[in-house]
């Protein structure tokens, strides 16, 4: 009766523990929050927010918006490379992602060694505009009084190694010119200094900026894109004045190194089901965004291979920082 007794009292134990386990591996229990390592105002923050409300209602749990902002989106992704790998703790981040780690001689993450990525979410392409008192209304004017004004005009940029930054530097490298880059602390600061007038060009995200072309602040003199933008009608791309130019940001969301592959699928899952669904669709057209959504091993290629890509622009026109 004794031993019955103990085994009993066992058994209770060992489900009372394998019962707590199964609760402490369900997931999401909490919020969780997606780093998003530029301020308000530019792409990467305008997808995170139009992702977040719809990503927390199909999970179940709260997905908040963490502007980390700093270091041209170092100081975010360092955060959430540090943060622990249980799946509460995301990155929303664009191509800084890959060329910081290009142009800083030390970057205190590795985007291959720290990072598990979850999917590539979205595109946009950029757009090259001007403060209307630059007297330039399409994109070979522009190349034409900077070879003629060499070094008297500026670009807006959104930090070293940022979307515009490296649009900027393309069209330099592909333009044979030097507009030369000014650089804010964010996409949304340097919006404003070219709307503004502080600096003549900018290289700006279609998403959240169509509204000063549609009012007069900035005439849009091309799109970075192949193909023409449908928020910017009869904006042309720059590569029929500038054969061989394309630049089109992507958008990934990513987790610690380390997360439980469980864990990372169903992060997948679930951002999926919201980027694909016909109201996220029509929400990221209107904002100029292209909904994409792809596997976690796709995303892993995308990033292994603009690692390469990007090497070529930024060692021959020596885009370094420190």
């Amino acid at each position: 009766m004794k031993r019955a007794g103990s085994l009993l009292v066992l058994c209770a134990l060992l489900a009372a523990a394998f019962g707590a386990v199964a609760q402490t591996t369900k997931y999401p229990q909490r919020a969780i929050r997606l780093i998003a390592p530029f301020p308000p105002g530019g792409t990467v923050d305008v997808n995170a927010r139009l992702l977040a409300p719809l990503v927390s209602k199909s999970m179940g749990q709260q997905v908040v918006v963490d502007n980390r902002s700093g270091a041209s989106g170092i100081i975010g992704t360092a955060a959430a490379a540090r943060a622990a790998p249980d799946g509460y703790t995301l990155l929303i981040n664009t191509t800084p992602l890959v060329t910081n780690t290009l142009m800083y001689s030390k970057v205190p993450y590795n985007v291959t060694k720290d990072f598990e990525a979850i999917s590539i979410l979205s595109s946009t392409a950029s757009f090259l505009g001007v403060h209307p008192s630059v007297p330039a209304r399409t994109v070979r004017e522009l190349l034409q009084l900077a070879k003629t004004r060499p070094g008297a005009l500026n670009y807006a940029s959104a930090g070293v190694g940022t979307n515009p930054h490296i649009a900027g530097e393309l069209l330099n490298y592909l333009g044979g010119v030097n507009i030369l880059a000014v650089q804010f602390k964010g996409g949304g600061p340097a919006l404003v200094a070219a709307i503004s007038g502080e600096v003549g060009v900018a290289f700006s995200g279609v998403a959240g900026a169509t509204g000063y072309v549609e009012t007069g602040r900035l005439r849009a003199l091309g799109v970075t894109s192949l193909k023409p933008v449908g928020a910017l009608p009869g904006v042309p791309p720059i590569a029929e004045a500038l054969p061989g130019y394309e630049f089109v940001a992507w958008f990934i969301v990513a987790a610690p190194k380390g997360t439980p592959r469980a864990i990372i699928t169903q992060l997948n899952e679930h951002f999926l089901k919201v980027v694909k669904s016909p109201e996220m669709v029509q929400k990221m057209e209107r904002a100029g965004i292209d909904a994409i959504g792809t596997t976690p091993e796709e995303a892993a290629k995308t990033l292994a291979s603009d690692l390469k890509r990007y090497a070529t622009v930024i060692r021959e026109r020596n885009m370094r920082a420190e």
